[in-house]
């Protein structure tokens, strides 16, 4: 007999619920999910098909935000996402406002991400990473263990950020970051290099070496460039960088060719 407190109608086919859960009647769960034991499920809360939610995670849970008065949020977690042991995410906040997490991401132990955030695909957050509200995250970031990113900070594609980190500012595609508080260290081959050819890698890196380099600002820079290019990648990181509005932490000459 499951122990389990279920109020939604809305399981799909395949899923599994374990022990000691409790899982609201706004709840959408999809199909081929698997629900671990003692998992809380509140609010409006989608949860895509082939998702993993382990022990103790609390999702959909008020924001701790407060200027939430009650009104109706949503979160919206896509397809085949593993959800770690105490993770803990929060539903939008402001009526009709929506968190909202793309697919094929790991979130493992720990992980906090706050009210209205926006996360891509194929991302990783490592144990005890923790969003602030209001914070996108692009596809394919990884986050490191024990990490903190301020309330309306922007993290690009591509981009890696050091364990124990501390962001404040915005860290614009392909980016390595690290500490506190959080600079650009370099850029990202690793991930580059599965994503680009050698002549784009080389090329984003020529268009970077400018950007951290030049004696112009660098949204200057960057609308400079904007003009001129025709890739997208590099149009991509030329318009992330104009419409920062937090900046960009760096020290001029940190990227080498």
């Amino acid at each position: 007999m499951n122990t389990s407190i279920i109020k939604t109608k809305h399981i799909g086919e395949g899923t599994t619920i374990g022990e000691f859960c409790v899982i609201g009647e706004n709840v959408k769960i999809g199909k081929n999910c698997k629900i671990y034991n003692n998992v809380s499920l509140s609010g409006h809360t989608t949860i895509g098909d082939g998702t993993s939610i382990f022990p103790y995670a609390a999702l959909g849970n008020p924001p701790q935000d407060l200027k939430y008065k009650g009104e109706k949020t949503e979160l919206i977690i896509g397809k085949n996402n593993m959800i770690r042991e105490f993770t803990m995410f929060s539903p939008g906040t402001g009526e009709g406002g929506k968190t909202l997490i793309g697919d094929n991401n790991l979130f493992m132990a720990y992980v906090h991400i706050a009210h209205d955030c926006v996360i891509g695909n194929d991302c990783v957050f490592a144990n005890c990473a923790t969003l602030g509200g209001h914070i996108h995250i692009g596809n394919q970031v990884n986050i490191g263990g024990l990490s903190a990113i301020h309330q309306f900070v922007n993290i690009g594609d591509g981009c890696m950020l050091a364990g124990a980190s501390a962001v404040s500012q915005d860290i614009p595609p392909y980016c390595l970051a690290e500490g506190n508080r959080a600079t650009i260290r370099g850029l990202n081959k690793y991930k580059m290099r599965r994503v680009f050819s050698y002549e784009e890698i080389d090329e984003i890196s020529h268009i970077y070496k400018i950007l951290l380099s030049g004696d112009k600002p660098i949204k200057e820079l960057a609308a400079e460039f904007l003009e001129t290019t025709t890739r997208d990648s590099i149009r991509y990181i030329c318009k992330f960088i104009i419409d920062s509005k937090r900046g960009i932490p760096y020290k001029r000459g940190i990227i080498n060719e």
